[in-house]
Formats: structure tokens, C-alpha cells, sequence
């Protein structure tokens, strides 16, 4: 029988390879088609009317001069007077044209007023919040009183990390299209099979009556999950014209209303021995997300230290909406916990490596992979070599600095379900509803049919992205590779049985005791009792063989595990005349279990630390007090890197049996949890001082020097 389990290292002719995207030849030439370029038949074009105010009641609304204006389909008012809008930048009516200027033309034809309501944009002055902070229980473990009190050394330090916007390259929004009473949905979504439910649910129509169909995504990094407003309006207002009306946001609207990372602000004290036992922990922490609040993140990050005291407030501010943003929660506890941790250790004048393998056991069941990590990073950066107490002392005003930062996160595989096809004619299929968001889902797919079947990668022709096909989860939690490995594995594994069950009395052979490998089937052992795959599939006649696969399937065991630690180091320069911080070079070491794809697989992390990167020193939602709105929605003052901006970028894959053993776990999100710790520490072992927060701009950087005691 095949086998349902990863083969063995030795017997791997593609999984753990480096295999280049099989989507990528499409998408550098141009012939990948993503929402943004569908045009459907008789297709309309949609625009919002945005609220321009933060917080307001929607006092009255005319569209009468815009309905009668050339081109012009349908209106249709999605917030009635007396809606109360809590951010600028929300939707309140919706129009649809024939051409896009003809619907811009349209919106700013429609006369809305309202009633300006007071308004809170500003979070990082806790006591302007009033009634919209909201403090949560306090937390304890341990005796933190007892603790600090008999500290040898305690640190104390305010931090602070920005809101950011997601800055999808592709922004959102989708084309709907009803036929009759069907609806089509070509959304960029992160959830191919999840994301027609909202539309069920808000148009009150079945669910087979919804499908939802797209070949290619450009970014979505955990805010693409929902119809949205956009969506569910752009359906019913498809209906009210009769046609298809495609709705993406404009550039501003993304970054003002596709959702940001909450921020965290955080008053942390810790207490240690001088030898550098940490003994103590005390945290008092604030943060946005918009009128949600937000939640506290998980303080002390990563570390399991004994005595501690966790205070959390969340403020409730017209921003516009939270959104899972890769890695929930992690970059924001990481960077608060990591600073504290090495300023911990300036104040003992010890190195923070040290510290950290010091303390190691508080680092819970994977205390030992988090040492080796360390060591390896420490290896591959030169540690002991660059390392220097808090403060370049070299001539100068170029100055050096090393950082770390650790990190965690889940991985587990959600469910999935794959459908395998071998045909008669030799060819194989792969079928399932995922979502491939650029991080090579096609390829890991084939990657495993192929190996499964004993065929080459370009024999598996992959099909995804339609919610015709078996069902799978969305892409978020890094959740997907885990999932959608394990389900083509056991629907490969089930279709490879079906076939030696055929191929067998030919051999004359127990099906049991065939094997796939190199385009054959042949007795395992014997090569000389073999047929190539053509000649097997063959003898199906005119009958497919199709079987599907299932995870979770608990009576076959399990292909995916979870729970992974990382580490990054990072090596700055910073200009202390001018506060511009440099990248000399960011190193991840980073464990995943077993990798379907190395290239991929580094491509993932590649991607996270450039991120890392842009939120470190660039990123950040300004909001103005005063008028309530965003003043940076655009990319020329949103500010990301450029590729002169991003250093050397070292990526080490943990790998071996070990690993191995584990199974699958998922890899997008804890990469991308520890650079903005890892350059902030590194920065503040350049100059001398912490620079507080997040981003580490320019002037932020100098006014830190200043507070110090003046430019160096």
C-alpha cells in the first residue's frame, strides 16, 4: 500500500528540494491574471461616497443629480441618515457606470451632510482617552512584589510600536455577477472557500447558489479574509443594475479602510539578580485598533518568567478597522518584551546573547532549539567578534550595533480536502478550493502529488482557486502548506492504491507490494517486475481513478504538527548626524518541521524580514488630531523600503530528522514577529540609547541622542 506518511530523507526526490514557483514564469511575464485586471461582460465599475469626517451622523443624502448623469446604472445608499460613522473613509452610498471616471464623476455628485460628532484619533496619551479606555482584569503570577523587592537590578523603560495599514500591491475589492439568480464572485481574497458564506448570509440566498473564483492574489498578509462592505454592496448593486459591477479600492481608501495593526504601548519594568537571572516582571500596556480597542498582546513574549504583574488598556479610537496583520499580536509583544529585555541587560553592562542563553530553561519546551538557534545565528552574524557594550565608541559619526530578538508561533494545518484524478491517459490532477497568495501553495501541492506518485513536478497539473472544488481553509495562521500537504498526500496516496490494484495481476503481484518511483510502477525490490506510468494508467480503460483526502483524517494519523521558535540578529549603522539608520545585515534562523519546498520556504522568510524591515523604520498610520483623518494615504508619504534599503539578508533553515519527524508546520507568520525587535536593539547598541519607538525614524533617533545628552 502507499505510504501515508512523509517518506524518509533518503528516498526524497522532491520534497525538502529547492524547487522554483511553478506560477512564476506567469507572473514575471505578465500572463497571470489577478482581479484587478478582469473585465467581465457588460461589466459596470463602482465607487464609493467616503464619510470625510472620523466620527459623524448622517444627517441627510441627495443622489438625485448623480443618477441622472451620463453612464450612470445605479445608486444605491448603503448608510441612511441617522447611520453613525465612527471613522473617515467609510462608505455611505454606492454608485456603478460604464466607465470609471463616469462613477468617480457620480460620487462626488452625490450631496451628503451631517452631524460632526467628537472624535479620538490619538492613543499614545492615555489620560486623553477618557471613557473610551477600557482596562482589562489584571493579570498575576507568582509574588512580582516579593520579587522586585528583593531585585539586585531593575530596569524600567516605555515603549512604543505604530499602527500600520496593510498596503496590499493589489488592493481589495472583487467583481460580482449575477446570472439570474446565481451569484459570481471574482474577489482577491485570502479565503477561496470561506468567503462566499458572507455573501449567503447577507443576501439570504443558498450556498449553491454562490460561487467564487480567482487565479491570483497580489498580497493580502491576513486582511483579505471578508466580502466587506465593498463586496456585499457591490452584489446588490450588480443586482440593481443588471450587470457586473466591479469594486476595488483606490490606493487612499486602502490604507485608510482595508484594516491596520493594532498599536501597543507599554510601561515595562524587570528585576533580575546580577548574575543575570531574571526574577521579575511588571507591564502596563495601552493600545489601538480603532473602535474595537485592542487586545492585550501576549506579555512577556515568549519568556516564561516567574514572578509577574500584566496591566492592559485598550482605546477605543475612530482610526477605521483593526485586522489580523501576519502575525497577530507577535511583532507588537516581541518588540516590547525583546527592548525590555535588552535594556535589562545594558543596565547590568552584560551582553543580552548572554542574558538570553543564561535564562534560557524560561523558555519553555523548546528552550533547546532556542539555544541552538542562538548559537548558530551568533555564528553566522560574527557575534562575539562585533559585539560591543551599549555605545559605539569609534571615532566618527557612523556608528555599529548588534541586536536579537526571539520568537514563536502556531502552524498548525487547518482543514482541507484534495481531490487527485489519474486518467487513463497518463495525466494526473489536483484539485482543491485553496488560495495561492504568492508563497508557492501551487507548487507544494504538486510537489507532493508528484513525489506521492512516483512522477516528475510538471506531470501534476494543480487546480485551485474555485469553490467548485473540494472545500479548503483560507490562508491565515500560516495554516495552509500544513493543510493542503497533508490532503493531497492522502488523495494521492488513495488514487496510487486504486492504481496498483489495477496494475498488480499484470505483474503478477500483491497490490500491497508495489511501489511508485521514477515514472514507474514496479515490485518494491525488484525493478525488473515494473511498468512505466503510462502503461499502468492505461489499463483503466475509459474510467478515471479519483480519490480524495481529507485533514484533519485522525484514522491515518497526522502529516502536520505545530509550535515553532526563531531567532534573528540584526547589524546596523546609524548616522548620528543625520538619525538615518542602515541595514548592514538581518539573519533568521528559523525551524518549521519538515519543508515541502526549501526555496519557498526561504522565499517565505526573504519576504517576512523585508517587512520586518519597513515596519522597523518606516511604517506608520499618522493621524491628525484635529481633523480626525489619516495624513499619509498614499505611497509617497506611507513610507516603505526600497531595495537599497534592505542589507543582507541571511536565512538558516533548521532541517534534519528531527525536524523532520514534526511533519509539517506552517512558516508565513514567525519570521516576520522579531526584525523590528532585532533593529531596534541593534540600534540602541550603536548609539547608546533606546529609541522608544517604532518606527525608528530619522528625527526619532536624534531626538533619543538629544535626551541622551547631546549628538555624539
Amino acid at each position: 500500500m502507499a505510504e501515508y506518511n512523509w517518506p524518509e530523507a533518503s528516498k526524497r526526490s522532491l520534497i525538502g528540494k529547492r524547487i522554483s514557483r511553478l506560477d512564476g514564469p506567469e507572473k514575471v511575464s505578465g500572463k497571470a491574471k489577478y482581479t484587478y485586471d478582469l473585465k467581465r461582460p457588460g461589466m459596470l465599475y463602482g465607487k464609493m461616497v467616503r464619510c470625510p469626517h472620523a466620527h459623524a451622523k448622517v444627517s441627510s443624502i441627495d443622489t438625485s443629480a448623480a443618477e441622472k448623469m451620463p453612464g450612470v446604472k445605479a445608486v444605491k445608499i448603503i448608510q441612511d441618515p441617522g447611520s453613525e460613522i465612527q471613522w473617515a473613509g467609510d462608505g455611505v452610498v454606492v454608485v456603478a457606470a460604464t466607465e470609471e471616471h463616469l462613477a468617480e464623476d457620480a460620487a462626488r455628485a452625490v450631496k451628503v451632510t451631517y452631524e460632526v460628532l467628537p472624535h479620538l484619533v490619538r492613543e499614545e496619551d492615555l489620560s486623553k482617552a477618557g471613557d473610551r479606555a477600557k482596562p482589562a482584569a489584571e493579570k498575576v503570577a507568582g509574588d512580582p512584589t516579593k520579587a522586585f523587592s528583593e531585585a539586585e537590578v531593575v530596569s524600567e523603560g516605555t515603549y512604543s510600536i505604530a499602527v500600520i495599514t496593510h498596503c496590499c500591491l493589489e488592493s481589495h475589492g472583487q467583481i460580482t455577477e449575477w446570472e439570474g439568480d446565481k451569484l459570481n464572485v471574482f474577489p482577491s481574497t485570502q479565503a477561496v472557500t470561506g468567503i462566499g458564506g458572507e455573501f449567503v448570509k447577507a443576501l439570504g440566498i443558498p450556498a449553491t447558489n454562490v460561487r467564487v473564483r480567482m487565479n491570483h492574489v497580489g498580497g493580502g498578509f491576513g486582511s483579505k479574509f471578508n466580502a466587506d462592505r465593498w463586496g456585499i454592496e457591490g452584489a446588490r448593486l450588480a443586482k440593481l443594475a443588471g450587470q457586473p459591477v466591479k469594486i476595488m479600492l483606490e490606493r487612499d481608501a486602502e490604507l485608510m479602510v482595508a484594516g491596520g495593526r493594532p498599536s501597543s504601548f507599554a510601561k515595562i519594568k524587570m528585576g533580575a539578580k546580577k548574575d543575570g537571572t531574571i526574577t521579575a516582571w511588571e507591564s502596563n500596556s495601552w493600545g489601538t485598533g480603532g473602535p474595537g480597542g485592542a487586545g492585550m498582546p501576549p506579555l512577556p513574549y515568549v519568556w516564561q518568567i516567574p514572578n509577574q504583574r500584566m496591566n492592559h488598556t485598550g482605546v477605543a479610537t475612530n482610526i477605521g478597522p483593526a485586522r489580523a496583520w501576519r502575525a497577530p499580536n507577535h511583532p507588537q509583544a516581541c518588540f516590547l518584551t525583546m527592548s525590555a529585555i535588552e535594556d535589562l541587560a545594558a543596565a547590568l553592562k552584560m551582553d543580552p546573547l548572554e542574558i538570553c542563553l543564561k535564562n534560557i530553561s524560561l523558555l519553555g519546551p523548546r528552550a533547546s532549539l532556542y539555544q541552538e538557534e542562538l548559537l548558530k545565528g551568533a555564528e553566522i552574524i560574527e557575534w562575539k567578534r562585533k559585539w560591543h557594550l551599549r555605545g559605539d565608541t569609534t571615532a566618527g559619526h557612523i556608528k555599529r550595533g548588534l541586536g536579537l530578538s526571539m520568537h514563536t508561533w502556531g502552524g498548525a494545518p487547518h482543514n482541507s480536502e484534495c481531490r487527485v484524478t489519474i486518467n487513463p491517459d497518463g495525466s494526473v490532477s489536483a484539485e482543491l478550493a485553496s488560495q495561492d497568495l504568492g508563497t508557492g501553495t501551487r507548487t507544494v501541492i504538486a510537489i507532493v502529488a508528484a513525489e506521492t506518485l512516483g512522477l516528475p513536478i510538471e506531470a501534476i497539473k494543480v487546480n485551485i482557486g474555485d469553490s467548485a472544488y473540494p472545500p479548503s481553509g483560507g490562508s491565515g495562521g500560516s495554516t495552509t502548506v500544513g493543510g493542503v500537504s497533508s490532503s493531497t498526500r492522502r488523495a494521492a496516496a488513495d488514487a496510487l492504491d486504486e492504481i496498483f490494484k489495477v496494475v498488480a495481476p499484470a505483474l503478477n503481484a500483491d497490490p500491497a507490494n508495489l511501489e511508485a518511483a521514477g515514472s514507474k510502477i514496479q515490485v518494491k525490490g525488484d525493478a525488473s517486475k515494473s511498468m512505466t506510468w503510462q502503461q499502468a494508467c492505461s489499463r483503466l480503460g475509459v474510467k478515471p481513478i479519483r480519490a480524495n483526502g481529507k485533514q484533519p483524517d485522525p484514522a491515518k494519523g497526522s502529516l502536520a504538527s505545530s509550535g515553532v521558535a526563531g531567532i534573528q540578529m540584526a547589524e546596523v549603522t546609524v548616522d548620528t548626524e543625520t538619525g538615518i539608520v542602515k541595514i548592514e545585515k538581518l539573519v533568521s534562523v528559523q525551524d518549521m518541521g519538515l519543508i515541502i519546498d526549501a526555496k519557498t520556504a526561504e522565499s517565505q522568510i526573504y519576504g517576512a524580514l523585508i517587512m520586518g524591515v519597513c515596519y522597523a523604520l518606516y511604517e506608520e498610520k499618522i493621524m491628525d488630531q484635529a481633523t480626525g483623518r489619516m495624513l499619509n494615504p498614499n505611497m509617497e508619504f506611507y513610507k516603505l523600503a526600497g531595495i537599497g534599503d534592505i542589507g543582507t539578508l541571511v536565512v538558516h533553515l533548521m532541517t534534519g530528522q528531527e525536524q523532520d519527524a514534526r511533519g509539517v508546520i506552517g512558516l508565513g507568520e514567525p519570521p516576520v514577529v522579531s526584525p523590528g525587535a532585532a533593529i531596534s536593539n541593534a540600534v540602541a547598541n550603536a548609539i547608546g540609547v533606546r529609541v522608544p519607538s517604532l518606527p525608528i525614524t530619522p528625527d526619532r533617533v536624534l531626538t533619543a541622542m538629544e535626551k541622551k545628552g547631546g549628538l555624539t
